[in-house]
């Protein structure tokens, strides 16, 4: 028989790893791991080994889905000063890609223009999607704050993090193709050269390697 308190005592930091990511966006982070424990509850009920994942890949959308609940409940989240000031660097910067190349910049280049991480940027662009109201609340420095929908910036969150877990199940070689032509925006050919590989070796091993991701992501 499978013991639950031993599994529960081991994925308790995928929870903090969880509620992390929502600290300061309106909700007590006692509350949101109070949520977070209830998902791992549920996940620990549900969980089938026959799945063929890992316990982390599975119960991480059902520890997420009882946080956004939280949210959802609650109505909003603040966006604060400095994700609104990226928002406002990100869209200059893309209006100048744009009148020299003729698009966007990607997030990993936007990353690294702005000196932040590609979750920030992220969340950054994420929001500025919906339209934005002034609130009476202001924050430690005096500034106002401004509220947005949760749904779009929780779900992109929660893709992410769904992402980074599943991306630790890789082998090292793995992780370092997907971080070299998705996080680096570097060719195939670049990649084979910088991982002794031939093109097409990194072409076929890609594919089985975004098969997999998109396998190990869903949600059953």
């Amino acid at each position: 028989m499978t013991d639950k308190n031993k599994i529960a005592q081991s994925n308790i930091g995928l929870v903090h790893a969880c509620c992390k990511r929502f600290k300061g966006k309106g909700i007590e982070y006692e509350e949101l791991f109070s949520a977070g424990s209830l998902g791992l509850a549920k996940a620990i009920n549900s969980f089938d080994e026959e799945r063929g994942c890992a316990f982390s890949t599975y119960a991480f959308p059902v520890i997420m889905g009882e946080i956004k609940r939280l949210f959802r409940d609650g109505g909003a989240v603040k966006v604060s000063r400095t994700l609104k000031e990226i928002a406002v660097a990100i869209s200059k910067l893309n209006n100048e890609n744009k009148l020299k190349s003729g698009s966007e910049l990607t997030v990993s280049q936007l990353a690294q223009r702005l000196d932040t991480s590609v979750e920030k940027v992220v969340d950054a662009l994420n929001s500025v999607k919906n339209p934005l109201s002034l609130t009476a609340e202001f924050d430690e420095d005096g500034n106002p704050q401004i509220d947005v929908p949760v749904d779009d910036i929780q779900y992109e969150i929660s893709e992410r993090l769904s992402l980074e877990q599943t991306l630790e199940l890789l082998e090292k070689k793995d992780r370092e193709i997907i971080r070299l032509r998705y996080y680096q925006s570097k060719t195939q050919t670049q990649t084979a050269k910088l991982l002794n590989m031939t093109q097409v070796q990194v072409s076929r091993r890609e594919k089985k390697i975004l098969a997999m991701i998109r396998e190990k992501m869903e949600v059953s």
